[in-house]
Formats: C-alpha cells, sequence, structure tokens
C-alpha cells in the first residue's frame, strides 16, 4: 500500500490575510482591476470636467460671493469685492420686496403642489381604470404641455386670459358676466399663474401616478371587491397606502420645482402687478441682472436653498415614516 507525500506549497503562494494567493494570479488579478479602475476614471473624466466647471465652481463662488459686497464693477477683477459677512443675509429679512417674494413663493406651494398633485392622481386613475379605448391618445394629451415651451404655453395663456379678446372673456360675454382682467389684477394674477403651472406640471404627475398605480398587485385590488369595498375605500384603504412612496417622490419633487418657480412670472407678469407675482427667482434674478448686486442675489440664492433643504427633509420624514 503506497502512500502519497503531500507537495509542499511554493513560496510565491503565499496566502494573504483575507485568504487569496498573493501570488502571480492575485497579482494579476489587482493589475486587471486596477486597469479596470483606470479605465472607470478615464470614462467618467469628461462628467467630472464638465461638472467641476459649470456647476461646482459656481455653487462655491456663489456661496463665497454672498459674502461679498460684488457687483458690476467687480466683474474684471473679482477679488477687489469687500468682505461684508452676513451683512446680505441680514439686509434679506428686513427687505419688504424679499418678504414679499417670499410669501408670493410660498402661496404659489401651498396652493399649487395639493392642486397638482391632487388632480394628476384624480386623472391617473381614471386613465389607468376608467377608460380602455384610447388611453395612449389621452396619455399624451395630457404630457403634451410638459414637453410644450415655456413661451407657446405663454402665447396661450394670454389669448385665454385676455380681458378683452380672450376665449375667457368671450364665454363670459355670451353668458353675461365681465371676465376679470386676470393679469393685471393683483387678486386673480397669482391664481391664474398656478392654474397654468397644475395645466403645465399635470402631465408629469399623472405619469408618475400611473406608473405607481400599475405595479399595485391585481390580486389586492380583486381581494378587496370580494369584501364589499366600494371605489371610495378602495381609494383609500388600498390605493393611497400602496402609493405613499410614489406620493413621497412626486410630492418632494413637485415641491422643489415650485418653490424655484420662475418661468411663469418672468413670461407672463415680470412679476406684477405690484410685486402681486414677484417670486423668490425672479427676485434674485431681478437683483443679479438687472442691478447687478451679485452679492445680495447670491444671498437669495442660498435662503432659498436652505428653505427647499428644510421643507425636503421634513416631507421625506413625515411620508417616509408613513410608508414602513
Amino acid at each position: 500500500m503506497s502512500t502519497t507525500t503531500p507537495t509542499p506549497a511554493r513560496s510565491g503562494a503565499v496566502k494573504a490575510p483575507g485568504g487569496a494567493p498573493d501570488g502571480p494570479g492575485g497579482r494579476r488579478r489587482k493589475r486587471s482591476m486596477g486597469k479596470q479602475n483606470l479605465a472607470g476614471w478615464l470614462f467618467s473624466t469628461p462628467f467630472l470636467v464638465l461638472f467641476g466647471v459649470f456647476m461646482l465652481f459656481p455653487i462655491v463662488a456663489t456661496l463665497l460671493m454672498s459674502f461679498t459686497d460684488f457687483g458690476q464693477r467687480h466683474v474684471r477683477r473679482p477679488l477687489e469685492a469687500e468682505f461684508v459677512g452676513f451683512d446680505n443675509y441680514v439686509k434679506l429679512f428686513g427687505d419688504e420686496q424679499f418678504l414679499k417674494a417670499l410669501f408670493n413663493t410660498a402661496y404659489f406651494v401651498v396652493v399649487g403642489v395639493p392642486l397638482t398633485i391632487g388632480l394628476g392622481l384624480l386623472v391617473a386613475i381614471l386613465l389607468n381604470n376608467g377608460i380602455d379605448r384610447a388611453r395612449t391618445f389621452f396619455r399624451v394629451g395630457f404630457y403634451a404641455p410638459v414637453v410644450t415651451t415655456i413661451v407657446a404655453v405663454a402665447i396661450v395663456w394670454r389669448f385665454v386670459l385676455d380681458p378683452s379678446d380672450g376665449l375667457i372673456a368671450g364665454l363670459g360675454a355670451e353668458l353675461g358676466f365681465t371676465a376679470p382682467d386676470f393679469l393685471g389684477s393683483e387678486t386673480w394674477a397669482m391664481p391664474s399663474l398656478i392654474a397654468m403651472a397644475v395645466w403645465r406640471n399635470l402631465g408629469t404627475v399623472m405619469v408618475l401616478m400611473i406608473a405607481g398605480l400599475q405595479a399595485i398587485p391585481a390580486e389586492v385590488r380583486e381581494a378587496a371587491r370580494l369584501d364589499g369595498a366600494n371605489a371610495w375605500q378602495e381609494l383609500r384603504r388600498i390605493t393611497v397606502p400602496l402609493l405613499r412612496p410614489t406620493l413621497l417622490y412626486t410630492t418632494v419633487i413637485t415641491t422643489i420645482g415650485y418653490l424655484n418657480v420662475f418661468e411663469e412670472p418672468f413670461v407672463m407678469t415680470q412679476g406684477g402687478p405690484s410685486d402681486a407675482t414677484l417670486t423668490v427667482s425672479l427676485d434674485m434674478y431681478k437683483q443679479g441682472f438687472s442691478f447687478f448686486n451679485m452679492g445680495y442675489a447670491s444671498a437669495m440664492a442660498y435662503v432659498l436653498f436652505v428653505v427647499i433643504m428644510a421643507i425636503t427633509v421634513l416631507q421625506l420624514r413625515l411620508m417616509k415614516d408613513n410608508t414602513k
């Protein structure tokens, strides 16, 4: 009966602490991983360069600028701008125009976001359950305003809201009432912009809600109906709870977009009448590019950034707790 003598391990195949051999094979794998990492960084370089030049550098520069009196005279010699500390931030909260813009922005968000989310959910439910034929046509129709330029949207809405020759004015004349000057009235200007924003963003919410509705298992709905649940109970007890992750995402992105509202008042009213539609973003634009108070406008930008971050974190905490 023969015995086999175990062959001693080669000195080059010493086990590494992690258990992998630190021999020629291990070194080859390390070199391969190094090449892969290098290739990944090389492919990422164009993005990193563009991000650094067009995003990171302006963000840092704006933050530094918010602590200075940077103006038009400092464009060629930015280092000559005087450091003023938190003076710009302190000045903001004593500026009646900025406080008016802050109130208008809050009004736009508090009214516009629930309307957009609610109507988007309603349209999504109708398209997902109530319409069998031409469903794609209706989806495209509701989504079309999202991809339409703001200039085209403004032309349409100016025609609709014109107090003399507009569509509503014409319908009012036929029915025996006089339509108000929607964009020229301090009372009606902001609601008109909210209606325009809701109409324009309804398609985005609708698409997201339809995706969330289609992810709900059909068996759950069928079980609820077999238990005698009506449409309202199904919506309240089944649809909304299972749709909370989608509602969370949609609410957050819609709120962020509405806090940054700029295009609607800029194109339609220029912030008027009497600053009734002036928003923080529009006020920031005017301070920076009309009056060239770049440092002051930068402080506005970071106040808005802090507000957006605070509201987003609050929404995530409140709604995420309900999704568990």
